[in-house]
């Protein structure tokens, strides 16, 4: 057991590679995505990238599980692939009325990177696939890009992170799954605004539907539901890349189930160096992971009593290169996290960590959730 942090702690119980660059037959695994079944199973997917690093070329769809709650791993299996193209962008969730996992993603042409995309020279489409034995076989994927993505919308990304199903409110039961997308303008990715947007099914992940749609310059997202059922959107700040000085996570609320959002704003706390990043409910605190050292480094857990108002508690959990990550929490109330890091560069390994948290004298630590 090993300990870091600032002012809070955390106990690391479990600490170890899930997937390291050139295993498997596989050049680099990157975007991490996390889920829990209703059985306890945890699901681990990624993108193996075959070809090099790239966002686009042969990129197959994975999963690893656990059944003790990631102390032993099953093998790599792939859930979707489409050779020689790209599919990625995993983004999970259970029903846990039925059980059901579906799994929402992406596909382009090999050869169709996000700039020809963004030109309106190559497809991006969207898909959603399930699973009715935790994970170990997955449907037919199917087309829904119709229902999601408007004809103005070139680039498109689902997640890269889980998604919720609520749990309260008049909108209980409800998948909603946090995306992105550019919109054409000038059909130029350097020039065209980014938006991050979230999709939701209300029958059980049969259709999908298009929810709040964020202002520009906001891009890949995370969600998650407060206790008091509203649902908390935080996205990445893509206008950081032109003003650095205005790098800050942009945030909002929505109180009906994700159809708005009320009054988005920047968060002055959360430093955004242009990256990926997720969030979680953890017994009634709001949890947010990024890279938070200058650049993409210094992967750092905050902690917010008060649905992300205010975030008085942070954790170093790696402090060297680090990029995206996901969280979830086990049964037994620990937080799992899997995030890309390595010792030279972000993309070295998708690594698995298990922390117990130890916030400051006075501030008990969050109930386990069931």
């Amino acid at each position: 057991m090993r300990e870091r942090g600032g002012s809070t702690h955390v106990d690391v119980h479990d600490d170890r590679e899930l997937f390291r660059a050139g295993e498997g037959g596989y050049h680099t695994y990157r975007i991490p995505a996390l889920t829990v079944t209703r059985s306890g199973r945890l699901l681990a997917f990624c993108e193996g990238r075959l070809e090099g690093s790239g966002d686009a070329g042969r990129i197959d769809l994975l999963v690893r599980w656990s059944d003790d709650n990631g102390v032993t791993w099953a093998a790599p299996s792939v859930v979707a692939q489409d050779p020689p193209h790209t599919v990625g962008n995993p983004s999970p969730v259970v029903d846990r009325v039925t059980g059901r996992i579906h799994l929402v993603f992406c596909k382009n042409l090999g050869d169709g990177d996000e700039g020809l995309i963004c030109a309106g020279k190559a497809p991006r489409t969207v898909w959603r696939t399930y699973s009715d034995d935790d994970g170990r076989t997955w449907s037919t994927p199917q087309e829904i890009t119709s229902d999601v993505k408007r004809a103005d919308w070139t680039w498109y990304a689902t997640g890269p992170c889980h998604g919720v199903q609520l749990q309260s409110g008049g909108q209980s039961g409800r998948l909603v799954i946090p995306c992105d997308h550019i919109r054409s303008v000038n059909f130029d990715r350097k020039t065209d605004p980014y938006h991050s947007h979230l999709i939701f099914s209300d029958d059980g992940g049969e259709r999908w539907q298009i929810g709040a749609v964020m202002p520009p310059d906001t891009n890949e997202s995370t969600v998650a539901e407060l206790s008091d059922g509203r649902l908390y959107l935080n996205c990445r700040n893509q206008g950081g890349v032109v003003r650095p000085e205005e790098a800050r996570r942009v945030v909002g609320w929505s109180a009906d189930g994700g159809l708005s959002v009320a009054s988005p704003r920047k968060d002055p706390v959360l430093v955004d160096p242009i990256c990926q990043g997720s969030a979680i409910n953890h017994g009634g605190r709001l949890l947010f992971l990024n890279p938070a050292g200058g650049g993409r480094r210094g992967l750092t857990l905050r902690v917010s009593n008060d649905g992300g108002e205010t975030w008085p508690h942070t954790a170093l959990i790696w402090p060297g290169p680090a990029a995206y990550s996901d969280l979830c929490v086990l049964e037994d109330g620990r937080v799992a996290l899997l995030y890309e890091c390595g010792a030279q560069r972000p993309y070295e390994s998708l690594r698995w960590s298990t922390l117990t948290l130890r916030l400051p004298t006075g501030m008990q630590n969050p109930p386990t959730r069931h």
